[in-house]
């Protein structure tokens, strides 16, 4: 019974990340799990109440990245491997800040982002050697997640991509120096 519940999960997480909340209809959504739409009811009772499971999901995920994130010592190739190992992800916390207009959304991307985020500058800023205040950092951090969420897609969130973006990125932020 749980596997079925977290097929559910899994396959809504990802129609979610790459094609956005309206994606989300039962019934494609059972015959893509090859499941009836009477376990989906079972496990679920409607959509909404399916949403919060995928959000909740997100927040795992969150930790679990940011977990990663801590070890991790460098951008290229550490922290690039673990973001090409969650693009789903990714492409979820996208979705989220697309749609921030739901208070909903907006609470869980607020949540990941201070998960996941923290992790991210720490490596960043080490990597970059950047002698910056903490405000100018944040300020910096804040204009490079927007542009990256808009850059993103199932397809470019590949190493070479994001070795590409980050080493621009790099070039970017010297000037600020």
């Amino acid at each position: 019974m749980i596997e079925n519940k977290e097929i559910w999960i899994k396959t809504g997480y990802e129609i979610f990340a790459i094609s956005g909340q309206n994606a989300l209809k039962i019934e494609p959504l059972a015959k893509k799990v090859g499941i009836s739409k009477s376990s989906f009811y079972h496990h679920f009772a409607d959509l909404d109440i399916f949403i919060d499971f995928l959000l909740k999901h997100h927040i795992q995920q969150s930790y679990m990245i940011a977990k990663k994130e801590h070890n991790a010592k460098n951008i290229d190739p550490e922290l690039i491997d673990i973001l090409v190992a969650h693009k789903i992800d990714l492409l979820f916390n996208r979705q989220l800040r697309i749609n921030r207009n739901i208070q909903s959304f907006a609470n869980i991307l607020s949540q990941s982002n201070k998960i996941v985020g923290d992790g991210f500058v720490m490596i960043w800023v080490k990597d970059l050697n950047l002698q910056l205040s903490q405000k100018q950092l944040e300020g910096i951090f804040e204009l490079a997640l927007e542009n990256f969420y808009l850059q993103i897609n199932l397809e470019n969130l590949n190493h070479r991509w994001l070795a590409e973006y980050f080493a621009n990125l790099k070039e970017i932020t010297k000037k600020f120096v």
